[in-house]
């Protein structure tokens, strides 16, 4: 693999720190603004979620948009909206504003969960593409410990809006970055740019057979003329949608972001009364979730998507099933809190290889060319809605049904998924991302 393309990859991966880092800070913010603006469970739900209504808006558009203008430049104006939204929420003179600010932010995170790995599969060669494209799962855990440890930091002052401010330095590095990265060869190719997009094929591989290859892969593909919603009569079509919205929402209701947006407090549930000390907690799961990210970076090309799946599957429902056991059993109410530490550090690290890098990975390549953005765009939005209902009702689930039985949901929606993957989910290993098929 070339430098060149690594870096491009890094850039474009950007959009994922400032994805994990928005996601995560209001972990450790929530704490504070709690108590500045009086709210109750209700609001202070919806503040962590109404981030995740400007993901679902943002997600549901830009596929079209770079469709439209283009991979690059909808990376760009990410950057932008990242930017806005990070000034409004640091500077909200009332919740009310604040919560503005925080679907901003979201608009920024849709726009770049669909397009930043859209964009990275499509300047990766298949050698790599699975690695470079979980590196944006990489910057997005980098993202969320950086959250965590300024959170931290920030907490003895309680300074939610330096917090929630800080993420303007990633903003200016995204928006500084992608003004001088290239547009994805399969964009040029489907605009009708050839001698661009075959210079930029030349910029990916050294060998000129891999860029013919390459070339005549993406001018095959583009020989079939439907796109849009009329592409998605075709039944190969229909079931990389099904497979992507699936994927997308079994990776949100397996409870990761229970653990990111609500660490803190289940920390607190188990005894770890300190916000300080519950935070500091939260930064060493987000270690583990860093980490454990470059499982995937290194062996994903080598072992294949599946097998990492279902081992990390695995591990997330008996971390799941212990965490469960230790709340329903009062006599471990003692070490409760080192339980539920150890049970979310394996949970992570289990999800840091496997169905975090993974799902981003597969709704990359599953899709064919005149469809992939529109393609992308569905399934990351079902992949927000999964994960808006998620963090809105997980305080409501632990109040009406309890501890022990949420987590045994979440254990349970473990195993439904490993059985999906091994049904329905192809290896995608190796493939030319023009060559994937589904269904086969």
């Amino acid at each position: 693999m070339r430098a060149y393309v690594l870096l491009v990859a890094s850039v474009a991966a950007l959009g994922g720190l400032l994805f994990g880092y928005d996601t995560g800070v209001i972990s450790g913010a929530i704490l504070f603004i709690t108590k500045d603006f009086a709210l109750d469970t209700r609001l202070q739900a919806f503040t962590i979620s109404v981030v995740l209504i400007g993901c679902m808006a943002g997600s549901a558009v830009a596929g079209g948009v770079a469709d439209r203008i283009g991979r690059r430049w909808t990376l760009l104006v990410a950057g932008l909206i990242f930017l806005a939204g990070a000034i409004a929420s640091a500077l909200t003179p009332s919740e009310s504003v604040l919560l503005i600010g925080r679907f901003v932010v979201g608009i920024g995170i849709g726009f770049s969960s669909v397009v930043a790995p859209l964009y990275i599969s499509e300047v990766a060669p298949a050698s790599a593409r699975g690695a470079l494209v979980s590196l944006y799962q990489f910057a997005i855990t980098v993202g969320i410990l950086a959250a965590y440890l300024i959170d931290y930091a920030l907490a003895g002052g309680g300074a939610w809006r330096w917090m929630l401010g800080l993420a303007v330095i990633p903003s200016f590095v995204l928006i500084g970055g992608m003004l001088g990265m290239p547009e994805s060869p399969r964009y040029l190719f489907k605009i009708g740019v050839g001698e661009k997009a075959r210079a930029e094929l030349q910029r990916i591989y050294e060998n000129p057979a891999e860029v013919d290859r390459e070339e005549q892969s993406i001018l095959m593909s583009l020989r079939t003329k439907s796109a849009g919603i009329e592409a998605f009569k075709q039944p190969a079509v229909r079931l990389a949608l099904f497979i992507g919205i699936s994927l997308a929402v079994l990776q949100q209701i397996t409870g990761i972001n229970t653990v990111i947006y609500y660490g803190p407090q289940i920390f607190q549930m188990a005894g770890i009364s300190s916000a300080s000390t519950s935070i500091l907690a939260q930064a060493l799961v987000g270690t583990v979730n860093c980490v454990m990210t470059l499982v995937a970076i290194f062996f994903v090309d080598r072992i294949g998507r599946k097998p990492l799946l279902y081992a990390g599957l695995s591990g997330m429902f008996v971390a799941l099933a212990a965490l469960a056991t230790a709340f329903a059993a009062s006599h471990l109410s003692g070490s409760l809190g080192t339980i539920a530490l150890v049970s979310m550090m394996v949970y992570v690290g289990c999800f840091a290889f496997s169905l975090g890098p993974i799902v981003w990975l597969l709704i990359s390549e599953i899709f064919p060319l005149q469809v992939r953005g529109l393609g992308m765009s569905l399934s990351t939005l079902a992949n927000w809605v999964g994960n808006f209902l998620v963090s809105q009702f997980f305080l409501t689930m632990v109040e009406r049904l309890g501890r022990p039985a949420t987590f045994w949901i979440y254990a349970a929606l473990c195993i439904v998924t490993i059985l999906f993957v091994r049904a329905m989910v192809p290896e995608t290993k190796q493939e030319l991302l023009e060559q994937v098929r589904v269904g086969a």
